[in-house]
């Protein structure tokens, strides 16, 4: 996009960068599908692609939105989000040190007490919100990988980036911010300090629940984002050319999703403090919320469109509500323009931090009224 420095990140990713079809003139670029690159007769590549691995002409569009939004200076799709996150890990040696939340989305949780074990990885959770915590947790040399998820799945526990970022530092770590449920359009982890951010691109990016996709972006190219690079070519975590052409889609309108679900989940939000069948409202929004504070400081223009509500009793009472609602999908994942009702502890399973009579919420952009209604009928029934 000509003067894409001087116009805002919604102008630039409405317009995708102002990129077009370079043969035909169409204001949409084409899909490309093919695996392979015809070198010249002097064995040389003119366009620079050699294979569609790294190399697709769909992912330059995507991964420099995502580099435009982030602040940053490369990014990478992968295949799903759980790719982009282990990706970081894999790229780690024997014996390095992570820091983690307790709170964090739980399969990766348990991927690090899995096969980060069989890695020889050492990880340490600390509670989420305790920077004492993290401060102890954090060990000079030894530590390579500080990894934070804020708001923190299902919770909403938030964390300060900042002040992670500057514990980082002094003990010569990366700090690694998974930004999925706030977005760029919220909160810009690099841009508080950390190194590189991590999305599940399924989620708000693509924002239609009809792509599987994952992106990491760096605040620098080192020697370290190459090896995450080598990692990802390795292991052929990549996704296609039709996943990445609908990601670049679903992120041109990704402003005014994120808008209208953070404007939604706030109406709803306080809506459910005054339910007579509502223990407590988990979102960082409200004021009562222990994180409001630092979430006025990190996230400009909305809290997001995320929210937990635990309902009085237990894990049938919160159960009870899910079969009662009409316009909240009984379904996992987050992020698209339909809302999405979720008993988290049954998911997660045994172990799992979450509360038993936690209900997950994702609210989209249907009329907020509504959703309240719905949800009215079937909590306080």
């Amino acid at each position: 996009m000509k003067k894409s420095k001087s116009v805002s990140i919604e102008t630039a990713l409405a317009q995708g960068l102002g990129r077009m079809d370079d043969q035909f003139k169409g204001v949409i670029p084409g899909i490309h599908p093919s695996t392979t690159y015809e070198r010249e007769p002097d064995g040389s590549y003119p366009n620079g692609r050699v294979y569609t691995r790294d190399q697709n002409p769909n992912y330059d569009q995507a991964e420099s939105m995502l580099s435009l939004m982030e602040k940053g200076e490369g990014a990478l799709l992968f295949s799903s989000g759980m790719s982009a996150a282990v990706s970081i890990f894999q790229a780690l040696l024997p014996g390095d040190h992570i820091v983690a939340p307790k709170v964090m989305y739980w399969a990766l949780r348990n991927w690090l007490l899995t096969f980060g074990a069989d890695m020889e990885l050492k990880v340490d959770f600390v509670e989420n919100g305790d920077i004492d915590a993290v401060k102890a947790a954090a060990k000079p040399g030894q530590t390579k990988i500080m990894w934070m998820e804020t708001p923190a799945n299902p919770t909403w526990a938030v964390d300060d980036i900042a002040a992670w970022a500057e514990i980082a530092k002094s003990v010569g770590a990366r700090l690694a911010v998974d930004n999925t449920v706030a977005t760029p359009i919220l909160t810009q982890p690099i841009s508080l300090g950390a190194d590189i951010v991590m999305h599940s691109a399924t989620k708000y990016l693509n924002g239609h629940s009809d792509v599987l996709a994952g992106a990491l972006i760096t605040k620098t190219k080192d020697a370290f984002w190459e090896r995450i690079a080598k990692v990802r070519n390795g292991g052929g975590a990549v996704m296609g050319p039709m996943e990445a052409w609908l990601l670049t889609r679903g992120m041109r309108t990704l402003s005014i999703r994120v808008e209208r679900a953070s404007s939604n989940a706030m109406k709803i939000a306080e809506a459910l403090q005054s339910f007579d069948n509502v223990e407590s409202v988990q979102y960082p929004g409200l004021p009562t919320d222990p994180g409001y504070e630092i979430s006025c400081r990190q996230m400009n223009g909305g809290f997001g469109g995320m929210l937990s509500v635990c309902i009085k009793g237990g894990a049938e009472d919160a159960l009870a509500v899910t079969g009662r609602l009409e316009l909240f999908k009984r379904a996992t994942s987050l992020g698209g323009v339909e809302s999405l009702v979720e008993h988290r502890a049954s998911i997660e399973g045994e172990g799992t931090p979450c509360p038993q009579n936690l209900l997950r919420l994702s609210i989209g952009i249907e009329s907020a009224d509504d959703l309240i209604a719905d949800l009215k009928n079937a909590i306080d029934c």
